[in-house]
């Protein structure tokens, strides 16, 4: 058998009730008792049960994920934020996913109950009302890239429109007058917000142009259709604005199997700047979402809700967008005339 907390406590000399407090950080221990009694459980090899420790504290150290879909480089990179966020409060993570589905929904959150102290969510159908009418008891829970038009819950939002508006005005700026607008889901929030900005930027800088829009679901497969698609219609378009890199990725695969010259046939430009981004060729201009740290964000915000319930109220927190522009556009940072970079409007990076 390993050590005990009544073996921990005779070889640091104090009480039980002393070394229950040093170790799960439940009350007031001076740093003179609590450095003996660590060095006293680290000497024994002491491992402290998880089960007395919940009882105890009331705490699993568990965060609960809940995400659309576990495939795609977005969704690496925001459970890895996620993950270090939480390993370095000493948390531990049970994801699940739902698939968009209400049902699955409702079952993987009431399946949390209990097994977690509260839960990241990012599914476009939740929001206050819906977990009201879904789970009937209090959890405390963070919502990302999802409206919550009650705003009961602490939200994190990416700002997707701001990004798309500079992205538009880039492509504007170095001549782009027929730009199509490959939408993502239309129920997705971060997707209504691109198209808004897609829309609201094109009416503000080339009124006269008509919209261009084709509908994609986020993965690589919707954008080669809509590539495709683009092929086989007439007046081609100068220009190609996908609601994410999956999709601008696909577009690109379309068009140079067809044979065209990137960006000289067709420019092509994304949002998120994902991994890959920066390696196809030629690469990817695109809105930079830090993902990991939208990932560490929610799960730091999640954080303070369970620690202070009483004092932290709802909020929103929206992460910053980036332009990045690099190759698929047709234009290098250093061609653009200073008028097209005054009329950007947000902060350009180049790679």
């Amino acid at each position: 058998m390993g050590a005990t907390l009544k073996d921990v406590a005779r070889e640091a000399r104090v009480s039980m009730a002393s070394v229950s407090r040093a170790i799960n950080g439940t009350g007031a221990v001076t740093p003179e008792i609590r450095t003996r009694i660590l060095e006293a459980a680290s000497r024994l090899h002491y491992v402290p049960n998880s089960g007395a420790q919940s009882l105890m504290t009331r705490r699993t150290r568990m965060i609960g994920v809940l995400l659309p879909r576990f495939h795609g480089e977005f969704f690496s990179e925001l459970i890895r934020g996620i993950d270090a966020a939480a390993r370095a409060r000493g948390l531990h993570l049970l994801v699940s996913t739902a698939h968009d589905a209400v049902a699955e929904t409702g079952d993987a959150l009431r399946a949390m109950i209990g097994r977690v102290d509260g839960a990241l969510v990012m599914l476009p159908h939740v929001d206050g009302r819906f977990i009201r009418e879904t789970i009937h008891t209090a959890l405390p829970m963070v919502l990302l890239s999802t409206a919550d038009a009650d705003h009961t819950h602490t939200s994190v939002y990416v700002d997707n429109y701001g990004g798309a508006c500079a992205l538009m005005r880039h492509l504007i700026a170095i001549g782009c007058k027929r730009i199509v607008h490959i939408a993502g889901p239309a129920e997705n929030m971060d997707a209504q917000e691109r198209l808004r900005g897609y829309r609201d930027t094109l009416a503000e800088l080339l009124p006269n142009a008509p919209e261009y829009l084709l509908q994609g679901d986020f993965n690589e497969d919707s954008g080669y259709k809509a590539g495709q698609l683009l092929l086989s219609t007439s007046g081609r378009p100068d220009a190609v604005f996908a609601a994410n890199d999956m999709m601008a990725i696909g577009c690109m695969s379309a068009l140079l199997d067809a044979g065209l010259q990137l960006p000289r046939d067709m420019a092509v430009v994304g949002f998120d700047d994902i991994p890959t981004a920066k390696f196809v060729r030629p690469p990817l201009t695109t809105v930079r979402v830090k993902i990991a740290d939208l990932g560490a964000r929610a799960l730091d915000q999640l954080a303070e809700v369970i620690d202070n319930p009483n004092e932290v109220g709802p909020h929103m927190q929206t992460v910053p967008a980036e332009l990045v522009i690099r190759a698929s556009c047709g234009a290098a940072p250093e061609s653009r005339s200073k008028e097209g970079a005054r009329r950007l409007g947000s902060h350009l990076l180049s790679q």
